[in-house]
């Protein structure tokens, strides 16, 4: 048997859901029958998420990303709030989910923190998985993905092996790279993740490139209002650590971050997991991505233009950043 796992890539709740989802169904479903898993990463971009080619496999599944009403895809594991395109692909997924032979094995729950422990909680009521051995896993997922950090020291600092390993997910250009890691997820602590060679020795290069990126966000952000807004398009980087704003401006409710790739022109919207805002009086930031094409979670959400169409990030971002400034929680 032939399994093709998409996951959301460059993203360390991504990966994770990738790597549980394997153990998981080699363990539950494959029983023994020998499977084989390859691993695709989507990225949130302009136009189609999906090439409908590539899900070449006896079974398909994705995880952590939006649903595709394929009749190819066989499993689907979500928790965004975004995670349909369309109201037609809902209606595909209400529809799949009266049918048992389709909707036994597809899976939504924007309640959970991260799609590892969604997926680890489906698993194991469902069809009898046992957890226990990626507790580590799950419990960092909901950590990364939640941003559930102690404070904006430790999500920028990155002291532990879960931090640095989510630095290398998100930064590295390898395409290689996070398919080779993700089995591994799964078979041994992220320490020893971490301390394998074709892990260990991008971090040095990486950990620099994050020191220049947290003096590059010092030098072009600013603070008012409660709302602290970036551009960087000028520095083209493939990621970087969305905690920087609130460790450099501990006071702030949001950040808008405007950032460019090789693929994509992106408006990052956060709010910041430590402030002293009611939760009753901040704005759903997946709603308001949702109007330019975006989406993500209530607290943290990004659009994606195309690399050539800056001025339009960039005139979504005034107007988001404008937005969340005259509706400040803090006042």
């Amino acid at each position: 048997m032939r399994v093709c796992v998409f996951y959301h890539d460059k993203c360390f709740d991504g990966a994770c859901s990738a790597s549980l989802f394997t153990r998981f169904h080699r363990e539950c479903i494959a029983r023994g029958a020998g499977a084989g898993y390859e691993y695709h990463g989507l990225v949130h971009r302009a136009g189609a998420l999906f090439d409908e080619s590539e899900f070449t496999g006896d079974e398909n599944a994705i995880v952590d990303f939006k649903y595709s009403a394929s009749p190819r895809i066989t499993w689907w594991f979500d928790h965004h709030l975004s995670a349909f395109l369309s109201p037609q692909d809902q209606q595909n997924y209400l529809k799949c989910k009266q049918n048992p032979a389709c909707g036994g094995r597809k899976f939504f729950d924007p309640n959970y923190t991260s799609c590892t422990g969604f997926l680890a909680h489906i698993a194991s009521t469902r069809f009898g998985f046992d957890a226990a051995p990626v507790a580590e896993l799950i419990h960092w997922a909901d950590i990364v993905d939640g941003a559930k950090y102690e404070s904006p020291e430790s999500a920028v600092e990155m002291a532990a092996p879960a931090m640095k390993l989510t630095l290398v997910i998100e930064s590295t250009q390898d395409p290689h790279f996070i398919p080779r890691l993700i089995p591994l997820l799964t078979e041994m602590p992220l320490a020893e993740v971490l301390n394998q060679p074709f892990v260990a020795d991008l971090l040095p290069a990486l950990l620099e490139r994050h020191r220049q990126s947290i003096d590059l966000i010092r030098r072009r952000s600013e603070e008012r209002d409660g709302t602290i807004f970036f551009d960087i398009t000028d520095q083209p980087q493939e990621g970087f650590n969305k905690f920087i704003p609130y460790y450099l401006y501990p006071q702030a409710t949001y950040a808008i971050g405007l950032s460019k790739s090789s693929f994509r022109t992106k408006v990052s919207v956060g709010s910041n997991p430590w402030t002293k805002a009611d939760p009753a009086k901040m704005a759903n930031l997946a709603q308001i991505c949702e109007r330019y094409g975006g989406g993500g979670h209530a607290r943290v959400g990004a659009i994606s233009f195309p690399p050539d169409q800056a001025d339009r990030a960039r005139a979504a971002a005034a107007e988001i950043v404008a937005e969340l400034r005259a509706k400040n929680p803090l006042g």
